[in-house]
């Protein structure tokens, strides 16, 4: 009975991984991640410099529907593939954005990026540009600050083509003081450098 159990056990958590992937391949890949985030990247999340940023932007955007963040997100996108950079830079800009670039900087190249998002999932600061400006449809979003306070989720690992490199993206929930989820953080972590 109990190897039964143990082996319906393993086959529910193996269902649950990427295709493709043992768990005990997974388990030990992704360990790293998670304890580098738990104590380097967890202790400054409740600096003011995120947790005032997320709260302003909080604030600001609470009444968007659905087709103001479609249409935010639009011009965010035209906006990285066109002339115009008015709403990136706007971000890039801001204190949040410098406080990560320096986290990223310190990192001595264990961090690729970095960015925040609000409780809507839409991007609040950010050490480098990205693609797109709402991440509330994708898996960083949901497995952190969709699964509420204290959620870490580490994505699989991919092999960076530019730059050669192992790395995956480690999404963390963000919350005030009270223990009241407020957004997320997305780190990509170079695994070779850990």
């Amino acid at each position: 009975m109990k190897k039964v159990l143990t082996a319906l056990l393993l086959t529910s958590a193996a269902s649950a991984l990427p295709m493709g992937v043992s768990m005990a391949q997974d388990a030990a890949q992704l360990a790293p991640i998670a304890n580098y985030v738990k104590s380097d990247i967890q202790p400054w999340l409740n600096d003011p410099a995120i947790i005032d940023a997320l709260k302003a932007q909080d604030a600001a955007n609470a009444n968007l529907s659905a087709g103001d963040i479609d249409a935010l997100d639009k011009k965010w996108r035209a906006e990285v593939d066109g002339s115009d950079h008015s709403m990136i830079n706007g971000v890039l800009g801001n204190a949040l954005s410098k406080f990560l670039e320096e986290k990223k900087t310190a990192s001595g190249g264990k961090i690729t990026e970095i960015f925040v998002m609000d409780a809507k999932g839409l991007n609040v600061g950010q050490s480098d540009v990205t693609s797109d400006y709402w991440q509330g449809d994708e898996a960083k979003f949901q497995k952190s600050f969709g699964a509420g306070k204290d959620a870490i989720f580490v994505d699989e690992i991919e092999k960076d083509e530019s730059t050669q490199t192992l790395q995956s993206q480690a999404s963390v929930t963000i919350s005030d003081d009270k223990g009241t989820p407020i957004g997320a953080i997305t780190v990509g972590v170079n695994v070779d450098a850990l």
